[in-house]
């Protein structure tokens, strides 16, 4: 009985440990040292976009099937909207990376873009935005937002 019962507390806690590993990792990044190598770029990247002084603004609204409409407003400096930037979208959930869903979101008038994700569960979502131009990346913005 003596084995029996080690035996059964051992199984457990080795499945356990199994299934908190395999669920949440606990890293970010694969390698912390790649991730580095980038850091100068990511720098010279946050200074070139707060110097172009873009005022982009983004609206989420989720509706009663569960599927989240994002729009976003992109004017330059002088107020003028922006056109012909590819702006993607991507709804990260701060603690399961596995719900992450990207919104495609496409150029409906100038300097308004609007995409849709289905199946957003309420709760904490953070909205990455990008927009890219020419393959470079020209704007990056990451917002908590909390949908009902």
């Amino acid at each position: 009985m003596l084995l029996g019962f080690f035996g059964t507390v051992i199984g457990v806690n080795v499945y356990m440990m199994k299934m908190a590993i395999s669920t949440l990792p606990g890293t970010d990044v694969d390698s912390a040292y790649t991730a580095s190598l980038g850091y100068k770029k990511e720098i010279a990247a946050a200074r070139d976009q707060e110097a172009r002084r873009w005022q982009v603004e983004a609206h989420i609204e989720r509706g009663a099937s569960g599927a989240a409409v994002v729009q976003v407003n992109a004017r330059d400096a002088s107020g003028n909207p922006l056109s012909g930037v590819k702006f993607q979208g991507r709804l990260e959930r701060p603690a399961d990376k596995r719900a992450d869903q990207e919104v495609e979101l496409a150029e409906i008038g100038i300097g308004i873009y609007r995409g849709t994700a289905e199946a957003i569960a309420p709760g904490q979502w953070d909205l990455v935005l990008e927009g890219d131009s020419s393959g470079r990346r020209l704007f990056l913005s990451k917002n908590r937002v909390l949908l009902n």
